[in-house]
């Protein structure tokens, strides 16, 4: 998600679709600010903390194996988890590089423009909402993480 994307919505009068998306815990917390504000302060796309790529390795009975390439700065590091879905992969991964991340609570919701992905969680004994609009739900939800990891840190 980028500014610009979010400023043709403005432009066309539209409020951003991960703004109305987002659960009622979040839209009162976050009732005093702008569109555009909501989109900068819990959709954070920049940070020390990026996803590269992401994959499923193999499947087994309840669980896959997963790969993440996590960007820390300029340090590269590649990290497998074996886990029963994606967020549980992504929490395990992050916690095998010394980053412990709590989901204390998961939003999901489908908008005319992708998948709108919001988590409550706790990282360095700090909380806070994030949020990630993506193509579809898994990348949806990894970003969301990063973001809250990002914002928190």
């Amino acid at each position: 998600m980028t500014t610009a994307f979010f400023s043709a919505d403005t432009a066309a009068g539209r409020i951003h679709p991960i703004v109305t998306a987002a659960p009622r815990e979040l839209r009162a917390e976050s009732a005093t600010i702008t569109a555009a504000e909501f989109v900068d302060r819990y959709c954070t796309t920049g940070g020390p903390i990026r996803l590269g790529g992401w994959s499923v390795a193999k499947r087994h009975t309840g669980s896959a194996e997963y790969s993440a390439t996590l960007a820390f700065g300029e340090q590269i590091r590649t990290v497998r988890a074996t886990a029963s879905g994606p967020v549980a992969a992504m929490t395990s991964a992050l916690y095998a590089v010394g980053i412990a991340v709590e989901v204390l609570a998961f939003h999901q919701r489908r908008t005319a423009d992708g998948t709108a992905t919001f988590v409550h969680c706790e990282c360095d004994g700090r909380r806070g909402w994030a949020a990630a609009l993506a193509g579809d739900e898994t990348e949806s939800a990894l970003q969301a993480m990063i973001a809250g990891v990002n914002r928190l840190r």
